[in-house]
């Protein structure tokens, strides 16, 4: 299986981004100006210089953060024009585009289909159209379904991007989010987490106690359940939370533009040790014996988050169970299986 190797393209958004931004990139003034198809160029070729001696890769240049096709129609030929170049001479293999319900039309999807887009992303933070008003998003989940449904006539891979803590948005509604995503039939869904951002509305809400965020625990309480719900309907979760760049600084820094809200540099590390754990304790507790020892064997992928951020679901199973974590690997097995083993129990030491 090839690995992919993703050219990331900022672009700021030009309609209304609403009252919540995100999106690490619009927390950088110097990348508020958009691109040129010249830059667009540099950029690639600076990456596929990078990447020239690796073989069995798979190259995907991805708009990320702005609302592709709220772009001029002129921007947007210019900017496929120059990725299309590559692809013809298959030097890129798929083109991603990232944005909103309420920019897409049968028009556009001609548009993307001519230069061999391959995957549309759509915003779509809730199913609530309540939550979206107080978010100041200009659409509604009827046009979510309609674009969606758009989207996958036309032959493109759908992505969703759903958000968890916004503003009045609770546990239910954001299960419910997932349900109703589930039932247009994405391909990719990404889970996002909403921050404080130094200079957004939401900051002046945190300030006067009117909005309280997520913490780490409560994300990734949340994000564990929904990625379990996409894994059963075969849908894959390509990231939670966001990435850790030069603009997310630690909360603890001062020069940090993040107020509050569940930010951790490793997040998404969180997510996969507390699912493993989950695992390894429901096979534990369907044995009718006190376990001492479990031993599990993964992909030398999986083997960190098996034992845990900084050892801790090791830790957590020795101080609430007190049974001992035995990781070791095995190339063999795909990444995300495993094999779990009960190698010790009480009941030995008493033969």
């Amino acid at each position: 299986m090839k690995k992919q190797y993703i050219i990331p393209i900022f672009i700021p958004y030009t309609g209304d981004e609403g009252k919540y931004t995100i999106d690490t990139q619009n927390l950088d003034n110097s990348k508020k100006e958009m691109i040129t198809k010249e830059d667009l160029q540099k950029i690639i070729e600076e990456q596929l210089n990078i990447v020239k001696d690796e073989k069995d890769i798979c190259i995907e240049v991805s708009f990320i953060g702005g609302n592709f096709t709220a772009l001029d129609i002129e921007t947007q030929k210019d900017f496929l024009e120059v990725i299309y170049k590559y692809v013809e001479e298959k030097k890129i293999d798929s083109i991603k585009i990232s944005t909103t319900p309420n920019y897409i039309n049968k028009d556009v999807l001609k548009l993307l289909k001519k230069y061999k887009v391959q995957t549309i992303e759509l915003e779509i933070q809730s199913a609530n159209d309540y939550i979206l008003k107080k978010s100041n998003r200009q659409y509604n989940f009827k046009q979510v379904k309609k674009a969606s449904k758009l989207i996958r006539l036309y032959g493109f891979k759908l992505a969703h991007q759903m958000i968890i803590g916004l503003p009045e948005s609770t546990r239910i509604d954001e299960i419910n989010t997932a349900k109703a995503l589930i039932k247009l039939k994405p391909k990719i869904v990404r889970i996002e987490t909403i921050l404080v951002i130094k200079g957004t509305e939401l900051e002046k809400e945190y300030n006067e106690k009117i909005y309280q965020p997520l913490t780490v625990t409560q994300a990734v309480e949340i994000i564990k359940e929904l990625i379990q719900m996409f894994k059963l309907k075969k849908i894959d979760v390509i990231r939670s939370g966001l990435q850790n760049e030069d603009a997310i600084l630690d909360l603890k820094d001062d020069a940090s533009k993040i107020i509050a809200g569940p930010y951790h540099p490793a997040f998404e590390q969180l997510v996969e040790s507390a699912m493993w754990y989950d695992a390894i304790v429901y096979k534990i507790k369907k044995l009718n014996v006190k376990v001492k020892e479990v031993e599990v064997t993964v992909n030398s992928v999986d083997s960190d988050n098996v034992i845990g951020y900084k050892k801790e679901n090791i830790e957590k199973l020795k101080l609430l169970y007190d049974v001992d974590l035995i990781v070791k690997s095995d190339e063999n097995l795909k990444q995300g299986k495993s094999q779990i083993v009960i190698t010790k129990t009480y009941t030995d030491f008493l033969e």
